[in-house]
């Protein structure tokens, strides 16, 4: 793959992976160190963390389009490695959090994924992207869950800070592209 072509980007978002469809892969071992190896990667390529954790779900009975997904992250990868996480030294003023969510997401659970990314300041300070445990009735219950994953990060990170003797004083402004979710997060029943 060294001399393969770029791709702008990571995943098809109109092609859904599915645990069924497709024949097994010739060398399941050689799927698990490719997909071992991206989940390294995305320590600090957050940029590939949703691709990454897609591939990551079939490890166990891995498909042909499940490598090829892997394929098309490493043409995405050969096309950015000037891309990484940059962390500038700087006093934080805010504390930044967005949330999102796909809803039933995966064709063989209906199952949504959600993502969320929080900045201290500039500084993008942890990212996941993370299938949901149950199955969400509504667009709006899944962006909800994805919010409150954000949340708890962010109370974490606040608490965090509070044991190192660096509290941050200014409130956590959570993002969300879901305007129902937000109703719902902000009514006080």
């Amino acid at each position: 793959m060294a001399k393969c072509h770029a791709t702008a980007t990571p995943v098809d978002m109109k092609a859904k992976l599915s645990a069924t469809e497709g024949s097994p892969v010739a060398n399941e071992t050689e799927y698990r160190s490719l997909a071992g190896a991206l989940q390294y990667l995305t320590l600090t390529r957050p940029d590939i963390a949703y691709a990454v954790q897609q591939v990551c779900l079939f490890m166990h009975d891995p498909l042909e389009p499940h490598l090829n997904m892997i394929k098309r992250i490493l043409h995405y990868v050969k096309g950015t490695l000037a891309h990484g996480l940059r962390i500038h030294a700087s006093l934080p003023k805010s504390f930044t959090a967005y949330s999102d969510a796909d809803w039933a997401g995966c064709p063989d659970s209906r199952c949504s994924t959600s993502r969320y990314c929080v900045y201290l300041g500039d500084n993008l300070i942890p990212w996941s992207s993370k299938r949901q445990t149950t199955v969400s009735c509504s667009s709006t219950e899944a962006e909800y869950c994805a919010v409150v994953h954000a949340v708890a990060e962010c109370c974490w990170l606040r608490q965090l800070l509070l044991d190192l003797h660096h509290p941050f004083h200014s409130a956590t402004i959570v993002y969300c592209d879901n305007v129902s979710a937000v109703y719902l997060a902000s009514n006080p029943v």
